[in-house]
């Protein structure tokens, strides 16, 4: 259900909530032999199902200045880059060391070390592999393959401080902790989105369905040409 929108998924328990309405009205005649579509049973869903909505909008905005200020953290990052690699290409390093250097560098860049030859770019399962390694993931873990080569080379000693090595790995540290707070607020948001997909849209017991069925009954039991059905039919519930 990853493409329903959150407002898509409001809307489908407003309007169970607009079906649970119009059934109170019918009274007594509403008087299903499924459990699970007696009044009692669909006000429990309703309540489950908002709760879970309400969570998941609790939870929204931890996530979402987590990823805020990793963006802010790693966006400097590509510049200060290059600027690594500029000082390393001016120092006295052997070629085969700054070779080793760029081969990191590109990693970060997202950048491939030589170009695909024309047989390779015909194969769609080639195209289907990622070589831009440029996850936030990947980022860290080449920025810190890149800062321990650094740290060998006694010639990589620039002057600039946000260039030297001990300025790298704090910047490091900052970056493994943006990242991290990302990860530790979107577990359980995705735990959540878990909960809310399986209450409204699993299938014969969430919300949708249910809605469906009742529909289904109001047809059965009044008649499509009703009034009574006639106040739901037009009562939309959406898988996708």
């Amino acid at each position: 259900m990853a493409s329903t929108s959150e407002t898509g998924h409001a809307k489908n328990v407003a309007n169970f909530d607009t079906l649970i309405s119009a059934i109170t009205g019918f009274g007594t005649t509403y008087n299903p032999s499924r459990a699970a579509l007696k009044l009692p049973a669909l006000q429990a869903l309703s309540t489950t199902a908002k709760a879970s909505l309400a969570n998941i909008n609790t939870l929204s905005p931890s996530y979402t200045n987590a990823v805020a200020a990793r963006k802010v953290a790693f966006d400097p990052l590509a510049k200060l880059i290059t600027k690594v690699s500029n000082a390393i290409k001016a120092t006295d390093t052997s070629t085969q060391t700054d070779d080793t250097v760029m081969t990191v560098i590109r990693k970060l860049q997202g950048r491939r070390a030589t170009t695909l030859s024309a047989e390779d770019s015909k194969n769609k399962e080639n195209n289907q592999i990622s070589v831009s390694q440029m996850s936030f993931d990947s980022k860290v873990e080449n920025l810190d393959k890149l800062i321990k080569l650094l740290a060998s080379i006694p010639l990589y000693a620039p002057n600039e401080t946000e260039l030297k090595v001990a300025t790298l790995i704090t910047l490091l540290a900052d970056l493994k902790a943006k990242n991290t707070a990302v990860l530790t607020a979107l577990t359980p948001l995705n735990n959540a989105r878990i909960s809310r997909n399986d209450l409204l849209y699993k299938s014969n017991t969430g919300l949708v369905d249910i809605a469906l069925d009742v529909k289904t009954y109001l047809k059965s039991l009044y008649g499509v040409s009703s009034p009574q059905y006639k106040l739901v039919s037009k009562l939309g519930f959406r898988l996708s």
